[in-house]
């Protein structure tokens, strides 16, 4: 467990650095292909700090805005926070706040910087769906992954990816519709042909930044699933809690209405049933790993 702590925090700390130099080289292609000069990369630099400090502080609220979640409080669903509040007394966890997406389709989050700074979100459909002790299950799961600052790694992901992306849209649409006339050097021929190959250099970098998102949160994402399982399953003493909560989620097939590629690596199971995730190629770039492996891995537990 305090080895994947460790490993979680040292990840998270390099994938912002990898986006501060990705956006300073988008920075200095997009300066070079626009003949705005080296000003650009200044100012991508600046955007890259700002966005690393906002994604470590605010990436939670992000994430809680998409899903439309609204938080509850303990008088509003006793059973549930008290249910929440045993189990974190029992890990030695803060009590992280609680929140609900009204949504039928049954799944669950957790997201945060830290322990201290921790959500944990439900669907309206797990509570009607599950009972207690696969509620319970489900929980567990979730609070090791806030034991182990996977919620950090996470809850990161959700921002920096999405913004590489919405960056290489914004750039491939730049090099499409920007005026010929800013392309095009005094110098010469030879120099409009340098001018044209930093512009294919450009088009390959914003076609191939989606890519690269896709590909952190697909190596972050699947080890992670059966460490959480583990854990939460020693937590309630009871794996067979969470192997059934599994088993009546992944049955269930209505996809989860406010959840998108940007966060579908968050939840306990893959929320985008029925959205384009039925084929080979999407299966194998999925952040979630068979929900039939994660279920054997628990019966096993019991053996």
């Amino acid at each position: 467990m305090y080895r994947q702590i460790d490993s979680n925090k040292r990840k998270t700390w390099l994938l912002m650095f990898m986006f501060l130099v990705l956006v300073a080289f988008i920075g200095f292609i997009f300066g070079q292909a626009t003949s705005l000069g080296y000003g650009i990369v200044v100012v991508a630099v600046a955007f890259a700090f700002l966005t690393n400090f906002f994604a470590y502080y605010y990436s939670d609220r992000v994430a809680l805005a998409i899903s439309g979640a609204k938080e509850i409080t303990g008088s509003q669903n006793q059973e549930l926070y008290r249910l929440v509040e045993n189990l974190c007394i029992a890990s030695g966890l803060y009590m992280p706040a609680l929140y609900v997406i009204d949504d039928t389709a049954p799944n669950a989050f957790a997201a945060g910087r830290d322990p201290q700074h921790a959500v944990i979100v439900v669907t309206k459909g797990l509570l009607e769906k599950l009972d207690k002790q696969e509620i319970e299950g489900v929980i567990s799961h979730e609070l090791s992954h806030i034991k182990d600052y996977d919620i950090r790694l996470m809850t990161i992901v959700v921002v920096l990816a999405g913004l590489v992306v919405l960056m290489s849209d914004l750039f491939l649409r730049w090099t499409f519709y920007s005026p010929r006339g800013s392309r095009r050097s005094s110098s010469g021929q030879g120099s409009g042909q340098a001018q044209a190959i930093i512009l294919v250099i450009a088009l390959v970098l914003a076609l191939l930044a989606p890519i690269c998102a896709q590909l952190i949160k697909f190596s972050i994402s699947r080890k992670r699933e059966f460490l959480a399982d583990a854990e939460g399953a020693m937590m309630t003493r009871y794996p067979e809690g969470l192997a059934r909560a599994l088993e009546k989620i992944s049955a269930d097939q209505e996809p989860l209405e406010v959840a998108n590629k940007a966060t579908a690596h968050l939840y306990i199971a893959n929320p985008l049933k029925g959205k384009g995730q039925e084929n080979f190629l999407a299966r194998m770039f999925s952040t979630h790993p068979p929900i039939e492996e994660r279920i054997a891995a628990l019966r096993g537990m019991e053996k």
